[in-house]
């Protein structure tokens, strides 16, 4: 029965770590999304030209 305590608690404590490690990274912007407003202006946008078409 020990060895099952000592397993929960070594678990507990690994999923802690991964816990504090994740909320560092997205704290740290390790998940920033520096790459899409480069290049989004080569990519055509339907919602403008269906706009300028109900304008007209």
């Amino acid at each position: 029965m020990t060895i099952i305590y000592l397993l929960i608690a070594i678990s507990l404590t690994v999923a802690i770590l991964f816990l504090g490690s994740f909320v560092w990274a997205v704290r740290s912007g390790q998940y920033d999304d520096d790459y899409t407003p480069s290049v989004r202006i080569l990519f055509d946008e339907e919602t403008s030209s269906a706009q300028e078409r109900g304008k007209r």
